[in-house]
C-alpha cells in the first residue's frame, strides 16, 4: 500500500504554493517521521520550523525545509484521513440511518465510518466500539480533543442491545478515562421511544453530567425513521404528548445544571419542539450553541439573526418573486416569515414550498434530507424565477443533493434560477431582497 498522504488542495498564495507543492503529490514524512494519518500530519506541521518529505506526482523525492510565522498556515490539504482509509463501524444499531437508505444516493453516504480521527478533525460522532487500547492511549497521550461521542445510553446492557455489539457496554469506563485525562467530550443521545427514554435517559443525563467539565454538552435528538425499514426492528417516533413530557423534564435538568454549573449542559433537537408544538427556548438556554451542526438550536439562532437584520431591511425593492424551499417541519416558520417580509418590503413576493419527502418517507421532515427529485416534482415550472436552496440540502463544498443530482440539474428541471443560502438569518434576508446590507447586489 502506498505510504503517506496525497495532497488534495493547495491554497493560492500559501507557503505550499510557494514551495511548488501540487495536487497529487504525496507527503511521506514530517521531520523524518513517517505519516500514518492526518493526526501525524497536523501535529508535524504545527511547529514553526519543520521538514517535509514529498514524493511528487512525477515520482521525484523532495525534502523541503519550512519556516513559518506563529499561526501561519501551510496552505495544504490532504486527500484522505489515512493511507489505509477510514475505520468503519462495527455496530449493527437497531436505529441505524444508513440501513434505512434507498439505492440511488451519493456513494459515500453508504459508508458507515466510525473513526476517531474524523471526530477530532470534522466533529463527526463516534461510538468508541472499534477503538483499540493503543488508539485510546494515543488520544490521551496526544490530548486529542474535543471528541464527539454517540452515547445513546449509559447503561451497558441497554447500549449493547441498541447497538447490537457487546463492546458497546464498555462506554462508561472509556468515557471516564477520557474525562480523567482532560479530553473534552460532546455527547449525543439518539432517543427512541420505549428503548432508551424514561429512566434510562435520566441515568444517562445524570452520569454524563457528573463528568462536567470534561463533558461539555449533551444533545438529545429524536430517532430518524424512513420508509425503508423492511426486515428491521420495529421502531416508532415520538408523539406530541411524549415530546412535551420530555421537554418538561429537560427544562428541569437544564435548571438544575445551570444552578450548579452555570451551564444548561443538556440540549434538545429543534425537532422535539416542533413535534411538541412548543416555542423554541431563548438564546441563553443554548449557551454557546455547542451542537448547532447536530440540529440543536438552529432555528433559535436563525430567528435571532433575522431579528438583528430586520431593522436594516429596505422599505421597497424592485418587483421580485422569490421561492423559499424548506422541509415540512419548518413550514409554519417560513410562512410566518413570508407574511411578515411581504408586509415590510413593498415589491417583494415570496412563495413557501414545504417539500414532502417522498424519497425517504413523509416521517422525515427536515430540509437537510430533501432530494433534488422530490423538489423538482413538487416545485413545477418556476418560469425563470429565483428559488433559494438552504446549504444544508447540499454536500459540503459542493452542489450535489443526497440523490447525487446537482443544483444545475434542478435549475433545468424547474426552469428557475437557484441561489444557495448559508445557515444564517442575515444571509437569508439578503438573498430574499437581492442586496447585501451595504446595497451591493447579491451574486
Amino acid at each position: 500500500m502506498p505510504k503517506g498522504l496525497v495532497v488534495a488542495a493547495v491554497e493560492t498564495g500559501s507557503i505550499a504554493e510557494e514551495m511548488e507543492i501540487q495536487v497529487g503529490d504525496r507527503v511521506l514524512a514530517v521531520n523524518e517521521e513517517e505519516l500514518n494519518d492526518i493526526i501525524d500530519f497536523q501535529f508535524g506541521i504545527a511547529e514553526e520550523e519543520f521538514t517535509l518529505q514529498i514524493e511528487t506526482i512525477d515520482g521525484e523525492l523532495w525534502e523541503i525545509e519550512i519556516e513559518k510565522a506563529p499561526g501561519e498556515f501551510l496552505g495544504l490539504e490532504v486527500e484522505k484521513i489515512s493511507a489505509e482509509g477510514l475505520k468503519l463501524c462495527r455496530n449493527n444499531c437497531t436505529f441505524c440511518f444508513v440501513a434505512q437508505m434507498p439505492p440511488g444516493m451519493r456513494s459515500t453516504l453508504y459508508d458507515k465510518d466510525d473513526d476517531y480521527r474524523l471526530s477530532i478533525t470534522q466533529g463527526s460522532f463516534i461510538t468508541l466500539t472499534n477503538l483499540s487500547e493503543e488508539e485510546l492511549t494515543r488520544i490521551i497521550t496526544l490530548h486529542l480533543s474535543p471528541l464527539y461521542i454517540s452515547v445513546h445510553a449509559w447503561n451497558p446492557e441497554v447500549r449493547a442491545r441498541l447497538m447490537r455489539n457487546p463492546h458497546a457496554g464498555k462506554l462508561p469506563e472509556q468515557i471516564r478515562r477520557l474525562a480523567e485525562a482532560g479530553i473534552v467530550v460532546h455527547a449525543q443521545v439518539v432517543l427512541i421511544p420505549d428503548h432508551n427514554d424514561g429512566d434510562v435517559l435520566a441515568e444517562t443525563i445524570e452520569r454524563l453530567g457528573e463528568l462536567y467539565p470534561a463533558v461539555q454538552s449533551i444533545a438529545v435528538v429524536p430517532v430518524g425513521l424512513t420508509r425503508y425499514r423492511e426486515h428491521l426492528t420495529t421502531l416508532r417516533g415520538f408523539t406530541s404528548q411524549e415530546a412535551c413530557q420530555l421537554l418538561d423534564q429537560g427544562e428541569r435538568w437544564q435548571k438544575n445544571f445551570f444552578e450548579r454549573l452555570a451551564q444548561h449542559l443538556v440540549y434538545f433537537a429543534d425537532e422535539f419542539y416542533i413535534i411538541a408544538g412548543r416555542e423554541f427556548p431563548e438564546v441563553s438556554v443554548y449557551d454557546d450553541f455547542p451542537q448547532l451542526e447536530n440540529g440543536v438550536g438552529m432555528v433559535r439562532k436563525f430567528m435571532t439573526e433575522i431579528e438583528a437584520g430586520w431593522k436594516l431591511l429596505p422599505e421597497a425593492v424592485s418587483k421580485r418573486h422569490v421561492h423559499l424551499l424548506t422541509g415540512t417541519s419548518a413550514q409554519l416558520l417560513f410562512e410566518g416569515l413570508r407574511d411578515r417580509l411581504m408586509n415590510q418590503v413593498n415589491g417583494l413576493k415570496l412563495s413557501v414550498h414545504a417539500i414532502r419527502n417522498d424519497f425517504f418517507g413523509s416521517s422525515v421532515t427536515v430540509a437537510g434530507l430533501l432530494t433534488a427529485q422530490d423538489i423538482a416534482l413538487q416545485l413545477g415550472d418556476l418560469r425563470g424565477e429565483e428559488f433559494l436552496i438552504p446549504c444544508v440540502m447540499l454536500k459540503a463544498d459542493d452542489d450535489l443533493f443526497l440523490d447525487d443530482q446537482s443544483v444545475q440539474w434542478l435549475e433545468k428541471k424547474v426552469n428557475g434560477k437557484a441561489s444557495i443560502v448559508e445557515n444564517d438569518g442575515l444571509a437569508f434576508l439578503e438573498h430574499v431582497i437581492g442586496y447585501s446590507l451595504g446595497g451591493k447586489t447579491i451574486e
